[in-house]
């Protein structure tokens, strides 16, 4: 089988181009993981478009049922790769939690989520939002709306309990970041205590994607942050409405990754090559000719075997707009991106984002150096792995040169101030610094003891 397929593609044209014998592959039959959201997109266009079978490979896509399964099922081989919340691959490798060395050479996209909130906790935030001419609220709205209500909540003697999708999620250290902004605390862990509640203004707890709009919908929750369609879904049932997407929060966030166990690079080197080339080439081909394939892109994603929700959900945030409440639809062009802005690039910062995350709610219970945010960052991030596959794909006629970073140093530019919702800039290379800039949050040799922050 593996012949035959090597021998199709070395006489396969595509857009005119003779494409390359396939890499020499050491395994060529892969299994891999995803959730039920939209930003899986490039693992079912690498599938769908036939970029996997290009390379030699025989991969069947598995949905699984939440993020701690996938993550079990990559640690022990029942999975060769999966599409992976970022925080994941890094605090497996810290151990946090289950503790395995992941690695990642490729991010999935940028951008992606939102926070919807109850219908009820709306209409009580509405009044401390400033609206536009139209009448329709300004945007980025501020957790400072959502304060008195969260305090009305409390002297009525219920919890604001939100929702968010698994302790080291964009999700959860986006949820934060919005109510640390808004001046609401939305709690500590410590080794003794991990429910992330230590302190909190703001309860935050674990739901599955997919049942974000029925939880809410049940008032176990009063608001969530999600990846799509689980927004949208609560714009179309009339449950909820979505205050913010992660976009207006910080322009351009790194959010998946495809994941993948150290050994498993280590061992198949030229296998784990060719599927990083098959993930470029599906992100290219979801963000080519501004977003001309997306309409296709959400036909794929709509069916059961992938996100399996309404084609009109997904449509309403993955095609260019979002929407907020009933008929406050809004252009989003870069809702989601897959490959512009050198999206795919996993680059460190993005990864030391993460982890200052973590230690400013006391996951990484200690106080750590600089070069420690680096190094740690670099053995899971692999942009040697990412670049040796982009050469490959500019060699063979499939990919512009001009689009990779071949000389960065694995670091952004710092993100500016006005890019980010609580104005405070962002530089990966002082994760330190950065962390004593935010003023919620543990900082230098602060430490979570009991119910008090110490140091």
């Amino acid at each position: 089988m593996k012949k035959l397929v090597m021998a199709l593609a070395a006489t396969t044209a595509l857009g005119g181009q003779v494409m390359a014998e396939p890499l020499d592959l050491e395994k060529d039959e892969l299994t891999f993981g995803f959730i039920k959201l939209t930003d899986m997109a490039p693992l079912a266009v690498a599938y769908e478009q036939g970029y996997f079978l290009d390379e030699g490979l025989f991969v069947t896509l598995e949905a699984q049922a939440n993020w701690k399964v996938l993550l079990d099922g990559v640690i022990d081989g029942k999975l060769d790769g999966a599409h992976m919340l970022a925080g994941q691959p890094l605090a497996a490798t810290i151990g946090y939690g289950t503790e395995a060395h992941i690695i990642t050479p490729f991010s999935m996209d940028l951008n992606g989520n939102g926070i919807t909130v109850s219908n009820e906790v709306w209409d009580l935030m509405k009044p401390n939002i400033p609206t536009n001419a139209d009448g329709l609220p300004q945007h980025p709205i501020s957790a400072e709306a959502l304060a008195p209500v969260v305090e009305q909540y409390n002297n009525e003697g219920k919890p604001f309990n939100m929702g968010m999708v698994f302790p080291v999620s964009t999700h959860n250290y986006e949820l934060r970041y919005w109510l640390a902004a808004g001046g609401l605390h939305p709690g500590y862990y410590s080794p003794e205590n991990v429910s992330g509640q230590i302190g909190a203004d703001v309860f935050l707890s674990v739901t599955p994607p997919p049942q974000m709009p029925a939880t809410l919908e049940a008032g176990t929750i009063y608001g969530y942050c999600v990846g799509e369609p689980w927004n949208q879904q609560a714009v179309f049932k009339g449950i909820g409405v979505p205050v913010i997407t992660d976009y207006e929060l910080w322009k351009n966030n790194p959010e998946k990754v495809f994941g993948i166990n150290a050994d498993f690079a280590e061992q198949y080197p030229n296998t784990t090559k060719a599927v990083t080339k098959a993930l470029i080439r599906a992100a290219m081909w979801l963000d080519e000719n501004d977003n001309a394939n997306r309409p296709e892109a959400v036909e794929i994603l709509s069916r059961p075997e992938y996100v399996g929700a309404d084609y009109e959900v997904i449509a309403a945030s993955m095609t260019g707009t979002f929407e907020y409440e009933k008929g406050d639809k809004r252009e989003v062009p870069d809702f989601n991106v897959f490959f512009r802005y050198n999206a795919t690039y996993p680059f460190y910062s993005d990864a030391i984002w993460y982890l200052t995350q973590m230690r400013r709610w006391g996951q990484i219970a200690e106080p750590k150096s600089d070069e420690w945010y680096h190094e740690t960052a670099a053995s899971v991030y692999r942009p040697d792995i990412y670049l040796d596959a982009a050469k490959l794909l500019v060699e063979e006629g499939l990919a512009d040169e001009a689009d990779f970073p071949w000389d960065s140093d694995g670091y952004k530019a710092p993100t500016p101030a006005e890019d980010i919702i609580d104005g405070i800039a962002y530089d990966g290379r002082a994760p330190n610094a950065y962390l004593e800039s935010l003023p919620i949050g543990l900082k230098g040799s602060q430490i979570v003891e009991g119910t008090e922050v110490k140091g």
